[in-house]
């Protein structure tokens, strides 16, 4: 292994090698969120790791939340936003391809409930999420609101601005949810008359209506323009059309026991509220929590993780290649680098042992960075 001096990386030759971290880069940042995975903390330093590459486009494979591709349109880069989740793509809308669009005070009240004759309360509307999840995520009267909401964001004609709204409507929901997940029905750990030690429930109790509001003033405060460069897509990472100078790959994490993050598990529910026309037809009935149906994904399977790197590596041979990662993941941090090296690259691994996951009490498990030209 090379070390260059004062820099605190390493260019790997033979085994993946983690080292210490660069010095943070200062980047814009979006709003907070209690999204899973999320990578908004990290920017800084992703972006002192990613100084040693030069490059204009970029294509965020796995966006999520879309912190690292704001990041990047914030630093000039032109980018892309991919995500399979339709929810995940109202929010790389909203915050990457969005450059001038903010919501209207009068979009908000509508949503809010404070719109006056605007407020969909006094108009008939869908009532699937009133019939279909009572005592299982929210109360009667949030299930109630949440029906009218998503009938008023879907009326919204500007894509723009119709994003934003579900932005800040997805961001309420998962502020209002134990865990911030969608994976049990768990209603009862909010309503339950007990002591309490933390400060969860003051969140929990906010109307539907004020954390909405709230979020639709971070939403607009984080619109920044891009000059028009970026751009959102919808579907599988490998196969994004066109080229890039950089690829970014924050795939879903397996744990060292095999257990795989399940984005679509976990925020079914978002996903539900953004195709609620079709959200019916896509509930699994035999659940207790009303899942979606299972679609199977190499990237959540740890015995087809590793084919699902090589094909993404293979699709993306000329671009440069950097991958958010953890040091006890499957495949292992050494039989990632030997993936690559397969493919002609040679891994500079980057480490952050300071960073604490969310939830997470495994103080061995630390952060990696990873570049390959």
């Amino acid at each position: 292994m090379r070390r260059r001096l004062g820099s605190q990386m390493a260019t790997v030759n033979a085994k993946a090698q983690p080292v210490g971290p660069a010095a943070d880069v200062a980047v814009r940042l979006p709003p907070p969120t209690r999204y899973q995975g999320s990578k908004r903390k990290l920017c800084p330093w992703i972006a002192a790791c990613l100084g040693e590459l030069a490059y204009d486009t970029v294509l965020d494979a796995f966006g999520g939340t879309g912190s690292v591709a704001y990041m990047l349109k914030g630093l000039g880069k032109r980018v892309t936003y991919n995500d399979v989740l339709r929810a995940n793509e109202q929010v790389g809308i909203a915050l990457v391809e969005n450059d001038r669009v903010q919501l209207s005070q009068a979009t908000i009240d509508a949503v809010s409930g404070d719109g006056g004759g605007a407020d969909l309360s006094r108009r008939r509307h869908p009532t699937l999420i009133a019939d279909t999840f009572a005592g299982i995520y929210f109360t009667d009267d949030e299930n109630a609101w949440l029906d009218r909401a998503c009938a008023c964001i879907a009326e919204i004609p500007n894509r723009h601005e119709r994003a934003l709204a579900w932005y800040a409507l997805f961001q309420s929901a998962l502020a209002k949810r134990p865990y911030n997940l969608f994976h049990r029905r768990n209603l009862y750990m909010r309503t339950a008359e007990v002591s309490r030690s933390f400060g969860n429930k003051r969140s929990w109790d906010r109307l539907f209506a004020e954390h909405f509001e709230r979020f639709a003033a971070a939403a607009n405060a984080a619109v920044i323009d891009g000059g028009g460069t970026c751009r959102v897509v919808c579907g599988d990472a490998c196969a994004v059309a066109g080229e890039f100078d950089l690829v970014y790959i924050d795939p879903p994490y397996i744990s060292a026991r095999g257990i795989g993050v399940d984005y679509a598990h976990f925020y079914h529910f978002l996903e539900g509220l953004v195709d609620y026309d079709a959200w019916a037809e896509r509930i699994d009935h035999t659940s207790k929590h009303r899942r979606m149906h299972a679609v199977p994904s190499p990237w959540t399977n740890p015995r087809t993780i590793a084919g699902a790197f090589d094909a993404i590596f293979a699709r993306y041979r000329n671009s440069q290649l950097a991958v958010s990662y953890r040091n006890d993941g499957v495949p292992t941090i050494d039989e990632l680098a030997a993936i690559l090296r397969r493919h002609g690259r040679k891994p500079r691994v980057h480490e952050l042992r300071r960073h604490q996951y969310a939830l997470s009490t495994r103080r061995e498990t630390h952060e990696l960075f990873i570049t390959a030209k």
